[in-house]
């Protein structure tokens, strides 16, 4: 990617999406600098299946795209562009429609472990709820069981669930916090 920087040591947002379409390593793109994505453990990974097998019936019922660890969402904010890779993403809006990315999800989970924790709760928490379409974002532990959501309708202030289930306002849908961790436990 270092080869399609501009003179400023940029990289623009049309050189970042050909690299990424054709490369092994993903990259979060923030303002035209890159930063390589790090691997998932074997339990973030049944964590973000078991979300999706949960809630993608209800994203079928709704018409909405569901998608993991591989879509990007697309974040312009005051003359800057952010892509990140969350580990799932929900877009309902049927004009949200690119090919590599979208621009209007209603919901955004990311799944904490020790390397991404601090930018998953500050960064991206930050840069995600400037987008108009946004209604929920939930940071999800691997251990203990622990989902936060963060609401539009709340202000974007954390409610904490540890068990039974939390209401997505997206789905118009429960999420059993059994049937996220229900994998992690056998």
């Amino acid at each position: 990617m270092a080869e399609a920087a501009t003179k400023s040591n940029k990289l623009s947002v049309a050189a970042y999406l050909e690299a990424e379409r054709d490369g092994q390593v993903r990259h979060e793109y923030l303002d035209g600098q890159v930063y390589a994505m790090t691997g998932a453990s074997r339990r973030h990974a049944l964590i973000v299946n078991a979300l999706a097998f949960a809630l993608t019936p209800a994203a079928r019922e709704r018409g909405c795209a569901l998608f993991t660890n591989d879509m990007k969402v697309r974040i312009d904010l005051r003359g800057r562009t952010f892509f990140y890779y969350p580990d799932l993403v929900l877009a309902c809006d049927p004009e949200d429609r690119e090919a590599y990315y979208v621009t209007r999800p209603c919901l955004v989970v990311e799944v904490l472990s020790p390397a991404t924790e601090r930018i998953d709760r500050r960064e991206k928490l930050l840069t995600y709820i400037q987008l108009p379409s946004l209604q929920e974002y939930l940071l999800v532990s691997q251990d203990p069981p622990l989902v936060e959501i963060y609401r539009r309708r709340a202000d974007w202030l954390p409610e904490e669930v540890t068990e039974g289930a939390l209401a997505l306002d997206c789905l118009g849908t429960e999420l059993a916090v059994e049937a996220i961790y229900q994998d992690v436990r056998r």
